[in-house]
């Protein structure tokens, strides 16, 4: 029997508020993140700095109990300072463990392209097995366990740009654009006005639970399909009646791209209160869960083209299931 969402969604809707009373604007990039908490993916926000990246997410582990760090990735930067190391105590004659920052519910690697391949990989290899071990000991990181790494676009000197294996290991790609001249005007009355105190309405542990909620949700067998067709056709896009698209890609989605595409449509059927999943699930995201993961020609980029061109137009030729809940009768 599918779980009521009500008293779950009540709780998400009560930590949104609480996020919104600092943050304002960012509406989709909020949704992303909740999503990727429920669906315990990690996120890679691409933006320009001072658009409340790291106070959405500070914000948001205050609002349910959790440990929030901040990781500013510079080039000097080794594994060590990530996850931590064994320092030797000369008045006990013994070594002792250092736990990292990455010991956290809710982890933001800020600018995580200005740091070496051998740090990435630290960071990343923690987000995958969920797990550190140091000097032959296993540490787990603390359940929930969300990364947001972020990237500026503006500035591209001093980077190391992340392989194709490791972006691969991102639920989502999110971008975050300028917010209006409203929101912005709301913005700079709240930053000059008294601070607002954000409430702690839930805990890790009910967290948890959600997360465990979330996971009961159905997706109809044709959605499944739907996903799997959709990054099949960037694999092999002639197959599927595109072409013309073939010279514009290398490499398409791999598996994970289908995964995340249907953990994610399932957290967002459930943040939006249903205990089933709906075709539009599944089309609000497709863009964010397959950008970063489509490596383009040079054709492609010397005409202009980006991912999200070519997942427009793949979803474009990719029939939407009709009535996907409504299964007809055996003959």
């Amino acid at each position: 029997m599918t779980p009521s969402p009500t008293e779950p969604s009540t709780l998400m809707e009560r930590i949104l508020y609480e996020v919104k009373r600092v943050v304002v604007g960012q509406d989709r990039f909020l949704e992303r993140v909740m999503v990727a908490l429920l669906a315990q993916g990690h996120l890679l926000v691409e933006g320009v700095p001072g658009l409340a990246k790291t106070l959405t997410v500070k914000t948001l582990a205050a609002a349910i109990r959790g440990s929030f760090r901040r990781i500013q990735f510079t080039p000097d930067l080794v594994p060590a300072d990530l996850v931590g190391t064994r320092i030797y105590n000369q008045k006990t004659g013994d070594f002792a463990t250092a736990l990292g920052p990455v010991f956290a519910n809710l982890l933001l690697a800020d600018e995580i392209n200005r740091a070496p391949a051998k740090v990435q990989s630290a960071l990343l290899e923690v987000m995958q097995e969920r797990q550190v071990t140091i000097a032959g000991e296993t540490h787990k990181v603390p359940s929930p366990f969300v990364v947001m790494a972020t990237q500026n676009p503006i500035e591209t000197e001093g980077t190391y740009a992340l392989p194709e294996a490791q972006v691969d290991r991102f639920m989502m790609k999110v971008l975050v654009d300028y917010p209006s001249d409203e929101e912005e005007f709301v913005i700079v009355e709240r930053v000059i006005g008294a601070p607002a105190d954000v409430s702690a309405v839930a805990s890790t542990g009910q967290l948890a639970e959600l997360q465990q909620e979330c996971r009961k949700v159905y997706v109809d067998p044709s959605l499944i399909q739907y996903a799997v067709k959709l990054v099949g056709a960037t694999r092999r896009p002639a197959d599927a009646g595109l072409p013309e698209l073939a010279k514009y890609l290398t490499y398409g989605g791999s598996p994970r791209a289908s995964i995340s595409m249907i953990e994610g449509a399932r957290a967002l059927a459930f943040l939006r209160g249903r205990g089933y999943v709906l075709p539009e699930d599944l089309t609000d995201l497709a863009l964010d869960t397959l950008r970063h993961r489509l490596v383009l020609s040079y054709e492609a980029l010397a005409e202009g083209l980006s991912a999200d061109d070519v997942v427009a137009r793949v979803m474009a030729k990719i029939a939407v299931p009709d009535k996907p809940l409504q299964h007809p009768e055996a003959t």
